[in-house]
């Protein structure tokens, strides 16, 4: 309560609007009524409703069909083939049957929300949330009102066909997968075993160490100190892109470093795998097979640029830094008759990921 000598009240009691003010008085605000509801066709006539019911479910089983399509054509024009034709036919038709796949869901599923679920308006009064039993049992009655309006419970067709084609949508996916995975066949025994083939690469006996991608063999005078060449077999140059040259390439891609032999760090079995200084490790990362190719003259250092991973060029390519869980596989080289830099024989372990299950 305020003091009966305090100022401020009386002045407050005192005061009276001057003639030429004017004072707003402000009404209380009204929520504004809802417009008159218009009906649609489908709520008049219920023949327009059951043409609308048929044409969201046939759209669904339609997405259906896209989908077997999608997984068709991945068998009808299998891209193993390695023709053109076959690789132009496969992303085509396996594109089309899953465009058409999504595409009908997403039609079928806006003539559903537009001309079948219940489009009525409401108001919906702001309340306090409160976890009281009235707020649960007002939630569940929010569920099956929902549930009554959309028809999801009533309609089993329209029900039915769209969990059907989100299911579908679902297989051309998982179909494709197993593109990854190639499955041995009478031509290819070994291909659907990844160490098989990680073990074997076009490194042999006596195979030329060459310039990549010009196929130039390397003479070991030609190399300077602290020179980084990538190097490929001598035969690959000569090999065709249909013969499978991207494929070889990927597994036999080698760096090859020059150092000084002093600053070579090698156990005894492998005193005989580098050639005065010169030491040749693949190029393929033991954490997922990126290309290792950075490498750092004065620390040497070999670094993966996708996840960091660090190898000691001095000593055998040992894992310093980085998620790769084994060092770099290395092959053993020497000297021709004529100079040049040569395998001694392949890769003693299979190249890439250490992820693959090993013998």
């Amino acid at each position: 309560m305020a003091h009966e000598d305090d100022p401020l009240e009386h002045e407050r009691a005192s005061w009276k609007p001057s003639p030429g003010l004017a004072v707003a008085v402000t009404d209380p605000v009204h929520t504004p009524e809802l417009p008159p509801h218009r009906e649609r066709v489908t709520d008049q006539d219920p023949a327009a409703m059951k043409r609308a019911v048929r044409t969201v479910y046939t759209l669904f089983y339609l997405s259906i069909a896209g989908s077997i399509w999608a997984i068709a054509a991945y068998m009808l024009f299998p891209i193993e083939s390695g023709r053109i034709v076959d690789i132009r036919n496969n992303n085509l038709f396996i594109g089309l049957g899953i465009a058409l796949a999504l595409l009908a869901i997403g039609i079928a599923a806006i003539h559903w929300s537009k001309a079948i679920v219940s489009d009525k308006e409401f108001i919906e009064p702001r309340h306090a949330t409160r976890g009281r039993d009235t707020t649960r049992e007002a939630a569940i009655q929010a569920f099956a009102d929902a549930n009554e309006e959309s028809g999801f419970g009533r309609r089993v067709l329209v029900r039915n066909s769209m969990i059907a084609a989100l299911v579908a949508s679902i297989a051309p996916g998982i179909v494709l997968f197993r593109g990854l995975a190639p499955q041995d066949s009478p031509e290819h025994p070994h291909a659907g075993d990844p160490v098989y083939l990680l073990e074997q690469t076009m490194w042999k006996e006596g195979s030329r160490l060459a310039h990549d991608p010009s196929g130039e063999p390397i003479r070991a005078a030609d190399l300077t100190l602290g020179s980084a060449v990538h190097v490929i077999p001598e035969e690959l140059a000569s090999l065709s892109h249909h013969d499978g040259y991207l494929e070889e390439k990927a597994k036999a891609i080698v760096l090859l470093v020059r150092l000084l032999p002093e600053d070579l760090t090698e156990s005894e079995e492998r005193k005989d795998w580098s050639y005065n200084g010169i030491v040749a490790y693949s190029k393929v990362c033991t954490h997922v097979g990126c290309p290792v190719a950075l490498y750092e003259q004065q620390t040497h250092h070999l670094l993966c640029p996708c996840h960091q991973s660090q190898f000691d060029v001095t000593d055998h390519a040992k894992v310093l830094f980085g998620p790769a869980a084994r060092p770099l596989p290395q092959l053993p080289i020497t000297v021709d008759d004529e100079g040049y830099l040569v395998a001694r024989r392949g890769f003693t372990e299979p190249v890439g990921p250490s992820f693959w299950e090993r013998h």
